[in-house]
C-alpha cells in the first residue's frame, strides 16, 4: 500500500528537508518546483512556475494520472513554496511584484488545495493538506506587506477549508504550520536587505549571528513526527516552536 506526499518547492530549503524526511519513512515523494534538481533521485519532480497560475491545475491532473487510489493509504499535499517578495514599503512596490508574490504565496496554494480536494473526493484513505505559514501572518513587519498579507490569507484559507471538510465523510484534514525561523535562502535575502528598505534587518542578522536559525532537517523531522503521532488536528494553526 502506498503513502504519497506532494510538496511544492520540494527541491531546496524546508521543502527538501520534508522530502527527505517523508522519503526515508517510506513515502512516495512528488515535488512541484519552478526548476528541477537531477541529483534528487528519490523525488518525482514536476516543473511548474507557481506564479503562472493557469498551469497549476493541469500539473496536478498530470500528477494524479500516475496514482492508484485503490492502492493508497495516505496522501498529503504540503503547500510549502513561498517567496518573501520585494522588501520595501508598499508605495515602493511595483504592481508586477505584488502580483507575482501573491500568486506564489496565496493564489497557488488556493488552486492546489482546490484541485487536490476535487481529485481525491472519492479516495477512501487518509487525506491531508499542510500549509507552511509563518508567524508573519499575525505579526506585522514593516516592508513585508506582501508576505504578511499572503500568510494571513493562508491561515484564513485553512480555517475555511477545515469547516467545509469537517462534516464530510472521509473529508480532508487541513492545518497551518509556523515553522519558525528556518535557515533557508529566504533568510539570506532578509539579511541582505538594505536597512533603508527594512528597519528590522539587524534583528535577523543577529538571529544568524547567534545561531538561532533552525535547520530544515530538524523542522522537517518535527513536522513529520507531529503528523504520524496524530497531533495535527483539522483547522489547527500551529507554531512548532510551542510543541
Amino acid at each position: 500500500m502506498k503513502k504519497i506526499v506532494i510538496i511544492t518547492g520540494g527541491n531546496k530549503g524546508l521543502g527538501l528537508g520534508l522530502a527527505n524526511e517523508y522519503h526515508k519513512n517510506g513515502y512516495r515523494v512528488i515535488s512541484i518546483s519552478r526548476t528541477k534538481n537531477d541529483k534528487l533521485y528519490f523525488e518525482e519532480q514536476y516543473q511548474c512556475d507557481l506564479s503562472k497560475t493557469d498551469t497549476i491545475e493541469n500539473t496536478m491532473i498530470e500528477i494524479f494520472s500516475h496514482f492508484d487510489k485503490n492502492n493508497t493509504t495516505h496522501i498529503t499535499l504540503i503547500n510549502n513554496a513561498g517567496d518573501l517578495g520585494t522588501v520595501n514599503t508598499i508605495e515602493n512596490l511595483a504592481p508586477i511584484n505584488i502580483n507575482y508574490t501573491i500568486n506564489v504565496n496565496l493564489t497557488a496554494p488556493l488552486i492546489l488545495s482546490s484541485t487536490f480536494i476535487k481529485l481525491t473526493k472519492n479516495w477512501n484513505c487518509k487525506k491531508q493538506i499542510f500549509n507552511i505559514s509563518s508567524g508573519a501572518a499575525i505579526n506585522p513587519y514593516e516592508s513585508w506587506s506582501l508576505y504578511c498579507s499572503s500568510k494571513a490569507g493562508i491561515d484564513m484559507m485553512t480555517k475555511v477549508i477545515s469547516k467545509e471538510q469537517k462534516d464530510l465523510k472521509n473529508g480532508i484534514s487541513i492545518v497551518s504550520i509556523y515553522p519558525g525561523i528556518v535557515d533557508t535562502d529566504m533568510q539570506t535575502k532578509v539579511r541582505n536587505t538594505p536597512k533603508e528598505n527594512f528597519k528590522s534587518v539587524q534583528r535577523f542578522i543577529d538571529f544568524h549571528k547567534h545561531g538561532e536559525l533552525l535547520s530544515p532537517k530538524d523542522v522537517a523531522n518535527k513536522i513529520y513526527h507531529l503528523d504520524v503521532t496524530g497531533e495535527l488536528k483539522n483547522g489547527q494553526i500551529l507554531d512548532i516552536r510551542n510543541v
